[in-house]
């Protein structure tokens, strides 16, 4: 079964409160990226134990906590007729980078269990598995934009219509982690309904949309506002960290030219079309 799991983007992305549980109440927008890895899941050779191996960008931490192989052993521990499963995952899109990307690894992991073994999981069930492994990875089961709201894992239906909307991602190879991200976050109500501010058009966005991270992780790394006025500078209709970062993104409106920019080798640019 061979998959490839997608990036997400955030547009906006509130942290209103924080939670008697030690997490965060959110409100962000969820947006499919199409930067992609590479997922395969096949039942393993007979007397092996479900493992994975890893090409690609590196992963740190040991192989065998993978959210990959988590995902599988949710559901195999549910399912304990199912054989051990052997895991190839090509990793192209950077890791803590506010894409998502580990969590979509472990949300397509859970479908292709499902799909290869035609258990025919609902996608409530795919979802309350994935809610076990993070806090959007949920997102990943449909795969849609949504407002997502409490942890960032129950969703709103949102009629928003970015398709064919040009966008440049660009990670500066800068690691902050989720950790740091949040302990620089002050809690408060936005100043804008991110509903409503997304149903002005795109050009109304730099006004009224904010990533509360952007907002306090700029002072600390000056290169994110950097990154971002250049994309600004080239045009870009919107552009805004993703995620707690620190990957920065512009958006272009549908048919507009996403124009070439030149950035320095050690960075990861995606350009294309949402």
């Amino acid at each position: 079964m061979l998959t490839f799991p997608t990036a997400k983007l955030n547009l906006g992305l509130y942290v209103t409160e924080r939670r008697p549980d030690g997490f965060h109440t959110l409100e962000s927008v969820f947006l499919p990226l199409p930067w992609a890895d590479v997922l395969e899941i096949l039942p393993a050779p007979g007397g092996q134990a479900t493992g994975i191996t890893l090409t690609g960008r590196p992963i740190p931490g040991d192989p065998a906590t993978n959210l990959c192989i988590r995902a599988c052993e949710l559901i195999q521990a549910d399912f304990p007729h199912l054989p051990p499963v052997q895991i190839h995952l090509h990793k192209l899109v950077p890791i803590g980078a506010g894409l998502g990307g580990g969590s979509s690894d472990a949300a397509f992991a859970l479908k292709a269990t499902n799909d290869l073994f035609g258990l025919s999981l609902s996608v409530e069930a795919l979802e309350n598995y994935a809610r076990r492994l993070g806090s959007d990875c949920a997102f990943f089961i449909r795969n849609k934009p949504v407002l997502a709201v409490e942890r960032g894992d129950v969703f709103e239906e949102i009629d928003l219509n970015v398709a064919g909307t040009g966008c440049v991602v660009v990670y500066p190879n800068l690691h902050i982690s989720t950790a740091e991200a949040y302990a620089r976050i002050v809690p408060q109500q936005p100043a804008h309904a991110l509903r409503q501010a997304l149903a002005q058009p795109m050009e109304s966005w730099r006004d009224t949309v904010r990533n509360d991270f952007e907002t306090a992780l700029t002072p600390a790394y000056p290169l994110l506002a950097n990154i971002k006025q250049q994309l600004y500078a080239a045009g870009a209709a919107y552009a805004s960290l993703s995620g707690s970062g620190s990957a920065v993104y512009g958006l272009w409106p549908a048919g507009a030219e996403t124009p070439p920019l030149e950035w320095p080798t050690e960075f990861s640019v995606w350009r294309g079309n949402l």
